[in-house]
């Protein structure tokens, strides 16, 4: 991975991207006037990571390009904040002040939403096991700015860690987290979209693990929620009786926790 700026990043975004560079290990490269394929050449890599200005973008040359966006999940940010409903909320039964595990934080969507549910006085980890993909989502949820206070704001305040689930389930006390949240790369891909396409290629694409829904059930206070394709057979494979769809092609299957405070 090669991380390098704009002709024209502030200096203070330049500091930014050696910072991460130095955080992976990867190389830092000043930019220079020189174009991405010049500098593929001549350092013998086709991963970027760039840091612009306005945004942070992921390029594998030739292959795809990913910049940081909410898309959907700000809108149904913006929704809560109306006073609308939200599928994944319902079935969560988040409430403001909850703390939230998101185990499969991807372009943090559902983290996002998370956030603005539990409020300030809430919390929401993000867990991303891939680094390309951590970097360029931890990056742009500081920098991004949404034009909306209270989704910048909690955007802000999502805590990403580079981790495997499994191992960082494994390592928290029991009843540490209200809500445990998995939204894996579905079995059979609902729909193409131009968010979606380019993480494919940069998600981990393992299936979970019934090791990984028992520990989540040790750790969760409330509930253990799964988001998959309506009808999936990994609902019932991995012990999530209680489905509850949501729209035309999605669905949440929710564990209940004994003793904790369902809604």
């Amino acid at each position: 991975m090669i991380v390098t700026t704009g002709e024209y990043t502030s200096p203070e975004l330049k500091e930014r991207a050696r910072k991460m560079a130095k955080l992976f290990g990867w190389f830092y490269a000043e930019r220079r006037d020189q174009t991405l394929p010049r500098m593929q050449r001549r350092y013998g890599d086709d991963e970027f990571l760039v840091y612009l200005n306005d945004c942070v973008r992921y390029l594998k040359l030739g292959v795809t390009e990913l910049t940081y966006h909410p898309s959907m999940a700000y809108v149904r940010a913006k929704r809560i904040l109306s006073g609308d409903a939200d599928g994944m909320i319902t079935a969560s039964g988040v409430t403001p002040g909850d703390e939230v595990l998101d185990c499969t934080a991807g372009l943090a969507g559902d983290s996002l939403v998370f956030a603005v549910a539990v409020g300030p006085n809430g919390k929401v980890t993000a867990l991303e096991s891939e680094p390309s993909l951590f970097a360029l989502v931890h990056e742009g949820l500081q920098l991004y700015e949404s034009g909306v206070d209270e989704v910048t704001g909690a955007m802000r305040r999502i805590v990403m860690k580079q981790a495997e689930h499994l191992s960082m389930l494994s390592s928290l006390p029991s009843r540490s987290v209200d809500v445990v949240y998995f939204d894996p790369m579905f079995r059979s891909p609902v729909t193409s979209s131009a968010s979606i396409d380019p993480l494919r290629t940069m998600a981990n694409h393992k299936a979970l693990t019934h090791e990984a829904i028992a520990e989540a059930c040790r750790v969760a206070r409330k509930r253990v929620v799964m988001k998959e394709v309506k009808n999936s057979e990994e609902f019932a494979r991995l012990g999530f009786t209680r489905v509850l769809p949501s729209g035309a092609k999605l669905a949440y299957g929710v564990i209940d926790i004994a003793g904790g405070n369902d809604e």
